[in-house]
């Protein structure tokens, strides 16, 4: 029997699916006005040059690794064992961060508050259900993920729609008396990375590429339709959101719901009940769409030895990583009881954004490398068949992969500012702290995979 595929169709919706993440809607959100003068620069600075970088190098290096494929060839293995790791551990800890806003969107849309240790079963049991699903190829659940990715588009065509009535009719809550109230100001800059966060995920796509019919040539034109795509959701939203809630008040777990609740008004009762038991079946097939693909980055990083071996092994019947998968189910299990204990001590922290922001930083930090490896694999593997080429001379290339990793820079660096009451700024010692403990723990990781490596070629050299 032949292996479904996917079609182009397909892959625009996967794309959707992957990328277009509703629980990073309300954090962008929380900018302000001046969110849409971000989204502007970074769609152009950003997201069209990030788009362009990987469909050349997913169509020239069509390996299941990936991003950290192509660090690993542009930079060594070194550098492609930290792009590795950042890249797998923050998929746990978002996913950790997705359960906590699972039940909590579940309370805001029912009204029935969930104690901590019933919401660490049902978040444990969402948890293995997205491992179990996560043993089979994309194309056997492409109805489920394809069905993910309407419903998003669907909600926040509702979401913008109603926002826009409620702007004509009653006025927003957050109004722009000058045009100086979109320019950039400090208010909101710790969520300027949420934007690029909201961009990124297409190199998930590009492992994809086996489960297509044509993916030299469907894989860009499912970027490029799904970008468009994506860019018009995000704005449109994020329009909605700004609408409903005044920025201050807006929460950041809930602030999708709680913008509709407000929106549909006192009649909207049943709108809001199946909007929001649809936002969380969107959440499970968002864990899914990406399971599946870091899965995949993360068992070929194990099998070269850019991660632990343990990570490396597949299904007897399936050839799906299992290590990987396995792996993943057992740390957010460890991740979701660790927050449980947070919630059930009452120290007041916003658990959500702890992980949300951590999940961010983590990921961010993985695409640093990306930007300078499409500019050295162009220099050191000139000759290798590219089927989609960014087009220009050397100068263009080089800020293609100049101008995002600039910015990439720039929001990273925010993120680690937070705004007091009061309007100043503090350093958000907890989120260094928390991303200084994965570095070193990604620099362990690297220096144990150079050691392989090294012990390897040793004793291939005893051999002769």
């Amino acid at each position: 029997m032949a292996k479904k595929k996917l079609r182009l169709f397909d892959a625009i919706l996967a794309a959707v699916c992957v990328v277009l993440t509703i629980d990073a809607v309300a954090p962008a959100a929380a900018i302000g006005n001046s969110q849409y003068f971000w989204w502007i620069l970074l769609l152009l600075g950003f997201f069209i040059p990030y788009g362009l970088v990987n469909a050349e190098l997913g169509t020239a290096y069509e390996d299941e690794g990936g991003l950290c494929d192509w660090v690993k060839r542009a930079f060594g293995i070194r550098t492609g064992s930290r792009a590795a790791f950042y890249y797998w551990i923050n998929f746990p800890i978002w996913i950790t961060s997705t359960l906590v806003m699972f039940t909590q969107v579940f309370t805001a849309t029912t009204g029935i508050p969930i104690p901590p240790l019933t919401a660490l079963f049902v978040q444990l049991g969402i948890v293995w259900l997205v491992v179990l699903l996560s043993n089979f190829h994309i194309s056997e659940s492409k109805w489920l993920v394809n069905i993910g990715a309407l419903l998003k588009a669907g909600l926040i065509l509702v979401l913008g729609g109603l926002g826009v009535y409620a702007a004509l009719t009653r006025g927003v809550a957050n109004p722009a008396t000058s045009f100086t109230d979109f320019l950039p100001n400090a208010a909101g800059l710790s969520f300027i990375s949420i934007i690029i966060f909201n961009f990124i995920g297409f190199e998930v796509v590009t492992t994809y590429a086996g489960d297509m019919q044509n993916p030299k040539k469907e894989l860009p034109r499912a970027i490029i339709g799904g970008g468009i795509l994506i860019t018009a959701f995000y704005l449109f939203a994020s329009f909605g959101i700004g609408v409903a809630i005044p920025t201050a008040e807006l929460s950041k777990a809930s602030g999708f719901i709680d913008s509709l609740r407000i929106l549909a008004g006192s009649q909207g009762g049943l709108l809001v009940l199946i909007c929001g038991l649809l936002f969380l079946f969107t959440l499970v097939t968002n864990m899914l769409t990406w399971s599946l693909g870091v899965n995949y980055v993360t068992q070929h990083a194990a099998q070269y030895g850019t991660l632990p071996k343990f990570l490396a092994s597949k299904s007897k019947k399936e050839g799906m990583p299992l290590g990987a998968n396995l792996t993943n189910g057992v740390v957010i299990s460890i991740l979701l009881t660790v927050a449980a204990v947070m919630e059930l001590s009452g120290s007041g922290t916003d658990v959500f954004w702890m992980f949300f922001a951590l999940n961010v930083d983590l990921l961010l930090a993985c695409y640093l490398f990306l930007f300078p490896s499409f500019w050295r694999l162009r220099k050191i593997d000139p000759d290798r068949e590219r089927p989609y080429r960014v087009k220009g001379g050397k100068v263009r290339i080089f800020l293609v992969a100049a101008i995002p990793f600039f910015l990439l820079c720039m929001t990273l660096f925010f993120t680690f500012i937070n705004e007091t009451p009061e309007g100043g700024q503090t350093l958000n010692v907890p989120l260094v702290v928390g991303v200084a403990s994965a570095v070193a723990v990604g620099e362990i990781v690297a220096w144990h995979s150079v050691q392989k490596k090294r012990k390897a070629e040793q004793l291939a050299a005893e051999k002769g």
